[in-house]
């Protein structure tokens, strides 16, 4: 779950898997122009990204295999900290390829211009309704949606509305919008649900009633939620993602077939993550075949149950624990990018105020 379960240690993999992938073999010749020449071979790339990055090894090693390219993989917290961190350091850049900027951050990192534009080949296998940018600066890998969770065992939610209510104090856990690209997701969505005149209601009554904020996914999931990996929290309702209940049912000891985890299909937002090539890299060619493997379907593939979400590719299969137990809500949110754009940094400094101060 972008947000399950870290399964990977921070600092350092070696590399990846073209080789597995059965894309067309027009795709496998472009893809051999950036990947299979000399050029590349022996190269390292340093991939920044959030906690949450996740990929089977073996898939990572035959990209490795074919290329000749080693990946180093840098990740920084929530994605949200990664991007802001990216930002301070452009001007000398932490790596090669970012991955994890979404669409509630996504015009903050184009307009700090930390992004050499890249047309993937595979990119026509995609659904093109995630290709958010006209200049191909960023290329979508991934969608699922940012939704309330509750534990089962312990009560129901309903919606949003829910949440103020007496039998809810001291309940819910969030995560912090102004750090986290979740707790944005899920503040961009009571705006749209609520109104722009509304909202801070909706979270000074959320504040009234015990409301808990984390610094990030990892945090209010693993530590704060009562079916966190870590066993301990007190909290019977956090907000995380459509997916957190195959996420649930695969990590338990042992594995279950169904879910303890709920999912609120109310308020829900779509998001969706990107990978892009980091101005000012040397390695380039190497850079465009690592995005190249992350649009294969041996990587997309695998993302469902590593990284709980749902793969681009038209053409990728789901595995069968995700297809039961996943929700997908009919009806997520619809907030323009031109408005998060222009609003973005005042609903998180109002917010700040409201919920923080």
């Amino acid at each position: 779950m972008r947000r399950v379960i870290a399964l990977l240690v921070a600092v350092g993999l070696g590399a990846s898997a073209i080789g597995c992938s059965s894309d067309t073999k027009p795709r496998a010749q472009a893809s051999q122009s950036a990947s299979g020449s000399e050029s590349v071979r022996g190269q390292t790339i340093t991939l920044v990204t959030h906690d949450a990055f996740a990929v089977t090894d073996s898939v990572l090693k035959a990209f490795s295999d074919r290329t000749g390219i080693t990946v180093n993989v840098v990740k920084g917290g929530d994605a949200g900290a990664v991007v802001n961190q990216a930002i301070l350091t452009k001007d000398h850049p932490q790596g090669d390829v970012l991955y994890g900027i979404d669409n509630t951050l996504l015009s903050k990192g184009l307009d700090a211009g930390l992004f050499d534009p890249y047309v993937s080949p595979s990119l026509s296998s995609t659904d093109r309704t995630f290709d958010l940018d006209a200049q191909h600066r960023i290329t979508p890998v991934d969608e699922s949606d940012v939704c309330v969770n509750y534990d089962k065992r312990a009560t129901t939610v309903s919606s949003l509305d829910d949440l103020r209510k007496p039998e809810f104090k001291d309940k819910l856990v969030v995560e912090n919008p102004a750090t986290s690209s979740t707790g944005l997701a899920f503040l961009v969505a009571t705006v749209a649900k609520f109104g722009e005149d509304h909202y801070l209601d909706y979270w000074r009554a959320l504040k009234a009633n015990g409301v808990k904020v984390d610094d990030g996914w990892d945090q209010a999931y693993n530590n704060d939620f009562t079916l966190g990996s870590g066993g301990t929290g007190s909290r019977s309702v956090v907000v995380s993602y459509a997916t957190s209940p195959p996420a649930d049912a695969l990590f338990a000891t042992p594995p279950k077939t169904t879910s303890d985890v709920g999912s609120v299909d109310d308020g829900c937002f779509r998001q969706i993550e990107f990978v892009g090539v980091l101005k000012g890299t040397s390695h380039s060619a190497a850079a465009h075949a690592f995005i190249d493997f992350m649009l294969s379907k041996a990587f997309q593939e695998d993302m469902p149950e590593q990284m709980f979400v749902y793969p681009v590719r038209t053409d990728a299969a789901l595995p069968e624990l995700f297809t039961s137990l996943a929700a997908k809500p009919a009806h997520p949110v619809d907030v323009p990018q031109d408005q998060i754009s222009a609003n973005r940094e005042k609903w998180i400094r109002d917010w700040t105020a409201a919920v923080l101060g």
